[in-house]
C-alpha cells in the first residue's frame, strides 16, 4: 500500500531550494571553510584506515594460525580474533561511508534524462531485489525535461534508497519508481510497502550516524540528502508504520 494518506512527512530543503539550480536558491556556508573541514575529516579518516588495514591483516594471519585449534585456549583465542575481525570490518564500512559523505572530488555535470538514469539503476539493482523477493515497478513519465546531474553521484542516491527499501521489506514486497514532470522541475518518487517508520525515527533519519539497523553506519540517508541538495534539489519522506514509505526527490529542470 502506498503511504499517501495518514502519513508523517519530513522534508530536507526549502521552497526556495526547489526553484534553484545546482547552485541556486540555497544559503550556502563559506565554501572555503566547508572544504577545509571536509578535507581535514577525509584526511583523518584515511589516517585511521591505514593502521586499521595493518590490524586487519595481522588478525587474518592470527586466524590462519589458529584455524585448527589444539586446545580450549586456542579455541577461545580464535573466537576473540573473530570478534576483533568483525569490529574491524564494521569500522572500515563506517570509514568508507564517511569518505563518500565528505566527497571532495569536483562535480561532473551533464545534461541527462532522469528516466535513463532510473532505468540503468533498475537494470543493475534488479538481481539484488529479486534475491529478496522485491519487485521493482517503474512508472516513468515519457515527457520529462532534462536535468543537470552528476550521474555517478545520483546513482549513489538511488542505490542508498534502494537498499533502504530492501531492508524495510525483509519478507519481500514492491518498490515503485515514479517520475513526474513538474513546473520547472522533475520529481522522482520511490515508494515501498515495507515496515514504515514512526514519527520519532522519521524526525532523525537525515542525521549523520543515526541508524535503527544493528550494523548500519547512519550515513546512507544523510548522503542522499547532501547529494540531492548539492544538485539544487530537495528530498522529502512520508511514512506510515506497517504500510510503507515514500521518498520524493525534486530536481530543477535544466536550462534550455
Amino acid at each position: 500500500m502506498n503511504p499517501r494518506t495518514g502519513d508523517t512527512t519530513v522534508g530536507a530543503g526549502s521552497e526556495s531550494e526547489r526553484a534553484g539550480g545546482p547552485t541556486g536558491g540555497m544559503e550556502a556556508a563559506d565554501p572555503a571553510s566547508s572544504n577545509d573541514v571536509a578535507r581535514l575529516a577525509g584526511g583523518l579518516a584515511h589516517e585511521i584506515k591505514n593502521p586499521l588495514s595493518t590490524i586487519s591483516l595481522n588478525l587474518e594471519l592470527l586466524a590462519e594460525d589458529l584455524a585448527e585449534p589444539q586446545s580450549s585456549r586456542d579455541r577461545r583465542m580464535l573466537q576473540r580474533v573473530k570478534v576483533l575481525q568483525r569490529a574491524c570490518t564494521s569500522l572500515n564500512e563506517i570509514l568508507e561511508d564517511f569518505l563518500k559523505f565528505v566527497r571532495l572530488r569536483p562535480f561532473e555535470w551533464a545534461r541527462v534524462d532522469l528516466n535513463d538514469v532510473v532505468r540503468e539503476f533498475i537494470e543493475v539493482f534488479t538481481p539484488q531485489a529479486r534475491g529478496q523477493q522485491v519487485e521493482l515497478s517503474p512508472h516513468l513519465d515519457p515527457d520529462l525535461p532534462a536535468v543537470r546531474l552528476d550521474a555517478a553521484l545520483f546513482r549513489q542516491v538511488l542505490w542508498n534508497l534502494g537498499l533502504n527499501a530492501l531492508q524495510a521489506m525483509p519478507g519481500g514486497g514492491v518498490l515503485e519508481l515514479q517520475t513526474h514532470r513538474g513546473e520547472g522541475c522533475v520529481r522522482l518518487d520511490l515508494i515501498d510497502n515495507g515496515t514504515g517508520m514512526d514519527a520519532a525515527v522519521l524526525a532523525r533519519i537525515f542525521e549523520p550516524f543515526f541508524s535503527t539497523k544493528r550494523n548500519g553506519t547512519g550515513l546512507g540517508l544523510p548522503s542522499v540528502k547532501k547529494i540531492v541538495n548539492d544538485h539544487g534539489g530537495t528530498v522529502a519522506v512520508a511514512s506510515v508504520p506497517g504500510k510503507g514509505t515514500r521518498f520524493t526527490i525534486v530536481l530543477p529542470a535544466a536550462a534550455e
